[in-house]
């Protein structure tokens, strides 16, 4: 395989050959011969005076055109009218208002901030000549006249010229072109030169000429400039038998050799990308290559350029040296990348039936996703690769998180039960019974309809009216409990009106309801195909769609509802959404469980999803006391990540791990990969009873917060009253779920609004998002399944431990971990970790366990043992402890007394 692009350069030629060469690379340097004469004059005094001072005056007249063109684009209203009012402005440049209010005209006013010579000149060069692009003059006067004050170039000056002039034409017509369509504003953008040159070219090729003349006016520019492939790259290929190299005005001349490696040390060409098929996986292979001079170029060279290397020798007189393979560094990066077919699995169906006010009845089937084998195949989401990555990406590819669990297998759909199929069965007779008494009940009160239409849903019929003109509103939603009473039914709900349609709906519950199976929701293809951050699916709608919610964008939950209404199983289900999308990597648990009892069947996943406070043996809480150093601690995390989110420079947890996980981020600065948190309360109201303040004022500045960092809240309590649901509960939760209530005023509590009090119960509940009221059937996920989940991933290979949320100590002085050891008892790198701490001058766990690679509890300890001995101060939340100790000597000495004490 042979070297593709690589070139050496004789370092070691002399610079009498270069000036010899001179003469015969003209051509390859194209470097114009007024140029080159230009460099070699032998000015006089007197004249390379004169040039500076013309240099300095095309410097100055830069910069007063950049102010007269930049105050133009924002005064040239005012400027045209002093222009148009003096007939052209330049006559009456040396004019004073006076003399022109002689003559008859009227004080003319200039808001150019170079006054109106600032005017005439803008208005000359942009609304007069070439427009916007008149601001490329500047960039000319400039560079020419740095050229001429200190015979120096800061960019080449004839190609400055040269493209510059280009850009002015080709700018000017685009915008003539562009302006045509967008504005007609006068030609403050193209000037008249772009717009007549439009209109001339308009009249002879059309506006599609135009632009296609545009297009390959650019692309030949292109081309020229930066040999533009024409596969959109534009980076110049290299052939092996033609090479153009442009060189710039002070650059000496080159030598260029091509190479070939021996036939058993194949190297990779440089930015080349391969691709092989393995067992249907595409790997995409990059190879960086980078080359050093190294002796030895004949025995690597072809026949063919040993020609050239020989005639080469006898021109410069000395060897060019070529690199050899062991002085070649090949960094490989190989990117897997798998695609996972996800088939529709199952679905609900969804019926909508048109009911006339006078028999017959008419149905109308809504079609809906249908049920399939029950498989869950879960779709991995990865970060799509930049082709410009740094050497680390090159090197290792990118960050993966899933890695250490790389093995870890989603939840399969087995361990769900199926508890009915899905499908609504429609009663015809009870739907034709309702709608005849809704009609007759109304009918009873004057109030006529015109249309009837009813939406059959798992649990709850939809009956949508619309009355005949005259009808208020008001007095139908008034009658609530008579259409209830003569229904006979439990409970119903008036929407009146319904929300984007121009109808009243009239909620009624089935007489034979169906259960909604966490299986038929987890298993559609809605949910699996989801690209939600935080997905939770909550059941079905009353039209039997199935809905999933976005905790990420909620980003809090406020559930709340009377005992025995399915709080506990809408908890389950939220926890089981996420358990079936989520890797453990990606996602962790804080569970609040003051009952004990209702969130004790997640403890087995405790190494996989669960966080938890360092020394603690329970991930799950339930002693109060515990409740608020763990809230405590996750306001401290929040903090954290805020200061990794300001050192990262970006402004959300998804940007912040896009940016780690594209290697930008250094971990030895204490960066890392962020998973969500999730925390999730079971029983609020028992927190707000036995401490207060001390639970409110941590979770709503977490509520408040914490979404930016990824740490979301579910908060849930079977006691909706004011004192338990405050005013800063509410105002930090917007999506608020409501289970059944037993009166208006908890209804109110809950959601500002009615209808929580109407449901039947068994699942039944109100979502709130913002303006929108959603009822929805919850899916319903039994203990046996629960138990199976868990067990399931319980039984994988997990972290050494739970995740380890930052160490806590309250007012008193008690942290979240153990303080009683025996000094005696250090640890045996205690003294090592002692002088880390002194030299970086940072009393920090993290700091003793990235340099002395200990885990979070050993380094804990070595932490606390140092408070006790005083070398560190105590703990002060989010920032690092104070070094009590400012060197290494003073430690020293105070180590040795503890020496001696010992």
């Amino acid at each position: 395989m042979a070297y593709k692009g690589n070139t050496f350069k004789n370092s070691s030629q002399s610079r009498s050959t270069k000036e010899a060469k001179n003469t015969a690379t003209t051509s390859t340097k194209k470097i114009p011969s007024f140029v080159k004469s230009f460099d070699n004059i032998d000015f006089s005094e007197g004249q390379r005076k004169a040039l500076k001072i013309i240099g300095l005056f095309l410097i100055l007249s830069s910069f007063l055109l950049a102010v007269a063109f930049t105050s133009y684009l924002f005064t040239w209203k005012e400027d045209q009218s002093y222009i148009a009012a003096t007939n052209g402005g330049w006559k009456t440049l040396f004019d004073t208002s006076a003399e022109l209010q002689t003559e008859g005209l009227e004080t003319p006013i200039v808001e150019n901030k170079l006054g109106k010579l600032g005017a005439l000149l803008a208005n000359m060069f942009i609304f007069e000549w070439f427009g916007i692009a008149s601001f490329l003059f500047i960039l000319i006067l400039f560079v020419v006249g740095y050229k001429l004050l200190y015979k120096k170039s800061i960019l080449p000056v004839w190609k400055t010229v040269l493209y510059s002039f280009i850009g002015i034409i080709f700018l000017s017509v685009t915008l003539g072109f562009i302006q045509e369509y967008i504005t007609e504003t006068p030609h403050i953008l193209e000037g008249k030169f772009g717009f007549w040159t439009n209109q001339l070219l308009n009249t002879q090729i059309g506006k599609y000429g135009v632009a296609g003349l545009l297009i390959f006016s650019y692309l030949t520019a292109l081309i020229l400039i930066y040999n533009l492939d024409l596969k959109l790259s534009f980076q110049s290929t290299n052939k092996s038998d033609n090479v153009d190299f442009e060189e710039e005005e002070d650059e000496e001349p080159t030598q260029i050799n091509r190479v070939s490696t021996p036939k058993n040390q194949p190297v990779p060409s440089p930015e080349k990308e391969e691709e092989i098929n393995i067992d249907g996986a595409v790997i995409e292979v990059s190879n960086t290559l980078r080359g050093r001079n190294t002796p030895n170029l004949s025995a690597n060279l072809s026949p063919s350029l040993n020609d050239r290397y020989a005639h080469l020798q006898e021109d410069n007189q000395e060897e060019i040296e070529a690199p050899s393979l062991d002085d070649i560094e090949v960094i490989n990066s190989v990117n897997f990348e798998t695609k996972a077919q996800i088939e529709p699995i199952a679905s609900s169906e969804n019926t909508t039936i048109e009911l006339s006010i006078d028999p017959p009845l008419d149905i109308e089937p809504r079609q809906e996703e249908e049920n399939q084998e029950p498989t869950l195949i879960i779709e991995e989401q990865k970060e799509e690769k930049s082709i410009s990555a740094s050497d680390l990406v090159a090197q290792f590819g990118e960050y993966d998180p899933k890695l250490d669990l790389s093995s870890y297998q989603h939840p399969t759909l087995e361990l769900l039960k199926d508890y009915g199929t899905g499908k609504i069965t429609i009663n015809q007779h009870e739907l034709e019974a309702n709608k005849n008494r809704i009609v007759e009940t109304l009918r009873n009160y004057s109030i006529e309809i015109e249309h009837i239409k009813a939406t059959v849903g798992p649990t709850v019929t939809l009956y949508e009216i619309i009355p005949k003109p005259g009808v208020r509103i008001s007095k139908i939603k008034n009658l609530e409990d008579d259409i209830a009473l003569s229904l006979a039914a439990l409970g119903i709900r008036i929407i009146a009106p319904m929300p984007g349609k121009g109808t009243i709906g009239i909620e009624v519950p089935n007489s034979t309801p169906e259960m909604v199976s966490m299986r038929s929701v987890i298993s559609t293809e809605k949910f699996q195909k989801t690209d939600m951050d935080l997905p939770i699916a909550l059941g079905k709608t009353i039209s039997n769609e199935v809905y999933i919610a976005d905790l990420a964008k909620m980003p809090h939950l406020l559930v709340a509802g009377a005992t025995g209404q399915g709080k506990s199983v809408g908890i389950n289900a939220i926890l089981t959404s996420l358990l079936y999308k989520k890797h453990p990597a990606e996602l962790k648990f804080v569970l609040v469980d003051p009952k004990k009892v209702e969130l004790s069947l997640f403890k087995k996943v405790e190494r996989h999803f669960l966080a938890k406070l360092p020394g603690e043996e329970d991930a799950i809480i339930t002693d109060t006391k515990k409740v608020i150093n763990t809230l405590n601690s996750l306001c401290i995390e929040m903090d954290q990540r805020y200061d990794l989110l300001k050192n990262g420079q970006v402004r959300n947890l998804k940007e912040y791990n896009a940016k780690f996980v594209n290697r930008r981020l250094n971990p030895e600065e204490g960066h890392r990969f962020l998973p969500f948190i999730v925390l999730i309360v079971d029983e609020f109201a028992d927190l707000m009873m036995t401490a207060g303040k001390e639970v409110e004022t941590p979770i709503a500045r977490l509520a408040q917060l914490a979404r930016a960092v990824g740490i979301h809240l579910v908060i849930a309590t079977q006691r909706p009253s004011v004192n338990i649901i405050t005013g800063t509960i509410k105002a930090n939760f917007p999506a608020r779920l409501a289970f059944r209530v037993l009166s208006k005023v908890d209804s109110r509590t809950i959601l500002d609004s009615g209808g929580a009090d109407q449901l039947i119960g068994r699942g039944d509940m109100l979502l709130a998002t913002g303006s929108d009221l959603i009822r929805i059937q919850c899916a319903f996920v039994d203990t046996p399944e629960v138990e199976s989940i868990s067990d399931f991933i319980g039984g994988q290979r997990g972290y050494p431990s739970a995740f380890m949320l930052p160490e806590y100590v309250d007012e008193s002085g008690e942290g979240s971990g153990s303080m009683d050891f025996d000094m005696s008892e250090r640890d045996q790198l205690f003294e090592e970790a002692a002088r880390l701490i002194v030299m970086h001058q940072q009393g920090s766990t993290s700091l003793i366990q990235r340099k002395l690679k200990l885990g979070y509890n050993r380094a804990g300890r070595i932490i606390d043992q140092l408070e006790a001995a005083g070398i560190v101060g105590p703990f002060e939340g989010s920032k690092a402890r104070e070094v009590l100790y400012p060197d290494e000597y003073s430690l020293e000495q105070y180590l040795e007394t503890l020496r001696k004490a010992d």
